[in-house]
This record gives structure tokens, sequence and C-alpha cells, in this order.
């Protein structure tokens, strides 16, 4: 197992940066994220848009120098509990690197800082098909979302605007 060193991301440092959007475009290139690589107007605007945004943090992994794995927060907000809530909006580990618990270690400092910003919870979305993924997320802790099991499980659903 390599030393992989994890760390809260500084969207106005260059090498940072550069890490978010080639990580993020690795998975967009890969069957989990879609297949499709990001268009060059993501791929050069995504860091300033996310320093734009004070409820936007990232976390990134390094092996070494080199990056290796990255999550994408949002901050929300849960009216129920009126307090922040984080949502985890991409979690990436590069194929060399998958099975040394990276994702978790990664999860955890997201968990630190959502706990520093007053968070009442963590969300996230996951494929279903994606068992690997699914498996880890339970293993941290992640469980499917309902009130009353009579109305059954929360489903995610989305229409683009685009």
């Amino acid at each position: 197992m390599t030393m992989v060193e994890v760390v809260l991301a500084d969207y106005g440092n260059a090498a940072h940066a550069a890490a978010l959007v080639d990580l993020l475009d690795a998975y967009a290139r890969d069957p989990a994220g879609g297949g499709t690589p990001l268009e060059a107007g993501v791929l050069a605007g995504l860091p300033a848009a996310l320093a734009a945004r004070p409820q936007a943090f990232s976390v990134l992994a390094y092996d070494g120098q080199t990056p290796v794995g990255l999550v994408n927060c949002i901050e929300g907000f849960s009216t129920f509990a009126c307090k922040p809530l984080v949502n985890v909006h991409d979690v990436v580990v590069l194929h060399s690197h998958r099975g040394q618990r990276i994702a978790q270690r990664m999860l955890a400092r997201v968990e630190q800082e959502a706990r520093t910003r007053g968070a009442c919870k963590l969300t996230l979305e996951v494929l279903s098909g994606n068992a690997p993924a699914l498996r880890s997320y339970e293993r941290e802790g992640f469980a499917g979302y309902q009130l009353d099991p009579a109305f059954g499980h929360a489903v995610f659903l989305q229409k683009k605007l685009l």
C-alpha cells in the first residue's frame, strides 16, 4: 500500500486546480461517469467557478506528487434540521489506486470539514449498478434515505435545463 496524503483543495493553487480537472475528466471518461470527456470550457473554468462558491469544497488525495483521488462537495441546507448539509457530489479514485481505501480516507476528511461547517449530515448519489462504490459507502455509514417506510426510499431525479 502506498502512502497517500489527503488534503483540502485550494482552488487558487495551480497544482490543485490542475489535479481537480484532470481527475474529474478521468472520472467523466469512465463508464461510471458517463464515458464522455468534459468540455474544454468546463476544464478551463471549473476551479474558478468552485472558488467563487463558498459552499463548495474539494478534497484531493496524492500518492507522492501524483494526484490519485478527488471528492467534490457542495453545501446545502436541511430545512428539517435547520442546519447545513454537505452533498458529496463526485468521488474519484484512479484505477491504479482502487482497493486501497483512499475513498474512505477522503470521505473522512469530508466529514471533518462538514462537522467544521456545522453540517447535520452528508448526502451522496451512487448509480445502483456501481456495486463496489455502493459497498464502500455503506461501510462508511451511508444508507438509503427514508422518512416513513410506508413511503419507501428517496429517489434521486434530475431535470436538465441546458
